[in-house]
């Protein structure tokens, strides 16, 4: 029985996550649109799963729903930050940044969560993995502390993350 519901459904969380956002995204809720919903929640995980060999194990799912609060926080913020600079600083004094950003994560899932808020978050962008999977490069439009965005993004982001994917 368990088999047949791995099969049917190998990621259970994008299923519901699918499902309800059909849903939300409709005018109106209907009980159509609702097994629709339910429908994609079923066939893009199971479509999509041979490009997921390694689900990834113990996710800390209360965690993750906190984090996500946290990145759009984060990208409200970096929104007026990025637009204060763009307004009042002239192009002749920006101060763009590479900055390299060592990591200790290494599920891929979660290095792949960690990239995507970083790109997400206006003004910063990751650009590059190392190969041997120990940093990302990172683009940031203006700083006068490289070093503080590493500890920041470490701090505030990786920390989360090393506990959301034990």
């Amino acid at each position: 029985m368990a088999r047949a519901f791995k099969w049917l459904l190998p990621h259970p969380y994008l299923s519901i996550l699918l499902a309800v956002i059909w849903t939300v995204l409709q005018n109106e809720i209907s009980a159509g649109m609702v097994v629709f919903g339910v429908l994609l929640g079923i066939v893009i995980p199971r479509m999509t799963s041979i490009w997921w060999p390694d689900t990834p194990e113990g996710i800390h799912i209360p965690r993750m729903i906190s984090y996500g609060f946290i990145v759009i926080w984060d990208i409200m913020v970096a929104n007026v930050q990025v637009a204060w600079i763009v307004l009042t600083v002239p192009n002749a004094k920006l101060k763009p940044a590479w900055v390299v950003v060592p990591l200790d994560l290494r599920q891929p899932e979660a290095i792949t969560v960690l990239a995507g808020t970083i790109t997400l978050t206006p003004g910063t962008v990751s650009s590059d993995f190392s190969e041997s999977g120990h940093s990302l490069l990172v683009h940031v439009l203006h700083t006068d502390d490289p070093d503080g965005i590493v500890d920041g993004i470490k701090n505030r982001y990786e920390r989360r993350l090393k506990e959301i994917f034990r």
